[in-house]
């Protein structure tokens, strides 16, 4: 018989969650991930599971039904996966009338799967409409830079997805589709997991203002990639920020030859931006120079970019 722990998608998740706990993007029981599993992932393991637990979804989805997949419960600590993945960790199969999850394996304690499923299934669906079977990952995490960068930026696709392409130069090439902008919303329910699915139909990242970034992908690495590569370019803009600048970047020209470069196309929106912004202070959270500072900066200062006043 085949054990389920041993199996190449428990391991690859003990991997992905010690990863992202590693980078500090999963503090206590923060992020989760859904891998989406083939029959010939499951068949193996198919006569040593049972249904142990019908679980409603908020919304029915029956596009989905039948579908299996591995995922982190809800509350579990990322740190702890790789101590117990039978604990951590649950295999379910959408029921065939779409409307329940069906556990068969693992959340040994009477664990649920992640309170962000919602999200998740509406984002798999989104993404196999327009990807079809090669969508198999959502992850979600607290990736520390983008969050920031949701409270200083103008807040929207094009200018959010304008200031990562220039904060490093692989970031058009890694996602030209763009990283969409979603305001704040309460998470756990089936109205973020709408706006966000909304969103994933176009681009393979959204950021959760104030809260987090979801990514999409192919395989576990290329998701956990694609955002690692937008936190590496938003640390490279929370540290040009800080600094009082830019006081250069990467132009339109420059993005322009990339896209070339390596034949892709870029979100049209945030290729006809003049650079990017920083949204408009507000009361008491108003910026001013101090002591030693760099001085008085003006709505439009240096490369016509930053909104900071005096």
């Amino acid at each position: 018989m085949h054990l389920t722990e041993n199996s190449w998608f428990v391991k690859a998740l003990v991997k992905a969650t010690s990863d992202m706990w590693s980078k500090g993007w999963n503090e206590r029981n923060g992020g989760n991930i859904t891998l989406r599993l083939l029959d010939a992932d499951v068949e193996p393991y198919l006569p040593s599971w049972s249904v142990s637990r019908r679980l409603p979804l908020g919304d029915a989805l029956p596009e989905l039904a039948g579908q299996y997949f591995i995922v982190t419960g809800s509350g579990k600590y990322f740190r702890n996966v790789q101590l117990d993945p039978e604990e951590n960790l649950g295999v379910f199969r959408i029921a065939d009338d779409g409307a329940s999850s069906e556990i068969l394996w693992g959340l040994s304690d009477g664990g649920v799967p992640t309170s962000e499923l919602p999200s998740h299934l509406k984002s798999h669906l989104a993404r196999q409409q327009l990807l079809g079977e090669k969508q198999r990952v959502i992850m979600h995490c607290h990736a520390t830079n983008l969050i920031a960068l949701s409270y200083v930026l103008q807040f929207d696709t094009a200018n959010l997805t304008r200031a990562l392409w220039e904060g490093s130069t692989e970031c058009l090439v890694v996602f030209p589709e763009g990283v969409a902008a979603l305001e704040w919303m309460a998470p756990g329910t089936d109205e973020i997991g709408d706006a966000t699915a909304v969103l994933m139909a176009q681009h393979p990242l959204v950021l959760w203002q104030f809260h987090g970034v979801f990514g999409a992908g192919r395989t576990l690495d290329e998701t956990f990639g694609l955002i690692d590569t937008a936190e590496k370019s938003a640390e490279i803009l929370v540290k040009q920020i800080s600094m009082g600048g830019p006081f250069r970047s990467i132009t339109s020209e420059n993005l322009a030859a990339l896209a070339k470069r390596f034949g892709v196309s870029p979100l049209p929106e945030a290729m006809l931006a003049n650079g990017w912004r920083l949204g408009e202070p507000r009361g008491a959270h108003t910026v001013s120079a101090g002591a030693g500072g760099v001085g008085p900066r003006s709505s439009a200062d240096g490369m016509g970019r930053c909104r900071i006043r005096s």
